[in-house]
C-alpha cells in the first residue's frame, strides 16, 4: 500500500487490529507491536540488518504472525524539525517496503511518526528506572524505541 498521513490512516483502519512500529537504523531495526485494541505498545525484537530482501522477509513474517494492520515508522527529524540525510534513508526504506516487501508487509499502509529523542528517552529510562548495564541496554534499546514511536502514533490516532 502507500504512505499515508494520520487522518487517512484513521479512516483506513478497522476498529481492532495490531499496529507495528519500526525504528529503522543503519545496523538494526527495532520492532514493536500493539495489542488488538491499540492501547498498549510492546517492544518485540531488534532485527540485525543484512540485505534488503532478507530484512523485508523478516519484517513480513513478523507482520503476518502478529496480524499487523499498519506500520508506523519513526522519522528521525532534526531537533529544529527539518529533515536530514537519515530521514531520506528512512523514507527510502519505507518506499522499498511498499514496492518490494512481501504481501503481508507491502500491503500495509505506512505512516511516519516523529521519533526525535526516542532513543535518548528510552536509554535514560533504562538507566534511571532499571539500572540496566550498557550491554543489556544495547540489546533492547532499538525495540524499546520502536515501542516509544508506536505509543506516540497510537496517541495521535485517538
Amino acid at each position: 500500500m502507500a504512505i499515508v498521513d494520520f487522518p487517512e490512516l484513521k479512516a483506513l483502519l478497522v476498529r481492532e487490529g495490531r499496529l507495528m512500529a519500526l525504528d529503522v537504523g543503519s545496523k538494526t531495526i527495532g520492532v514493536a507491536t500493539s495489542d488488538m485494541t491499540r492501547m498498549l505498545a510492546t517492544p518485540l525484537m531488534t532485527v540485525k540488518r543484512t540485505k534488503l530482501a532478507v530484512d523485508l522477509g523478516v519484517l513480513g513474517e513478523l507482520a503476518k504472525k502478529h496480524e499487523a494492520r499498519a506500520l508506523a515508522i519513526g522519522l528521525p527529524l532534526n531537533m529544529d524539525g527539518t529533515e536530514g540525510p537519515r530521514c531520506q534513508s528512512v523514507r527510502q526504506f519505507a518506499a522499498n517496503i511498499a514496492l518490494h516487501g512481501p504481501a503481508a508487509l507491502g500491503a500495509l499502509p505506512i505512516v511516519f511518526q516523529d521519533e526525535r529523542m526516542s532513543t535518548a528517552a528510552v536509554t535514560r529510562g533504562m538507566i534511571d528506572d532499571y539500572d540496566m548495564s550498557r550491554a543489556k541496554r544495547a540489546e533492547r534499546v532499538d525495540a524499546a524505541a520502536a515501542a516509544w514511536i508506536l505509543e506516540s502514533a497510537l496517541a495521535r490516532l485517538k
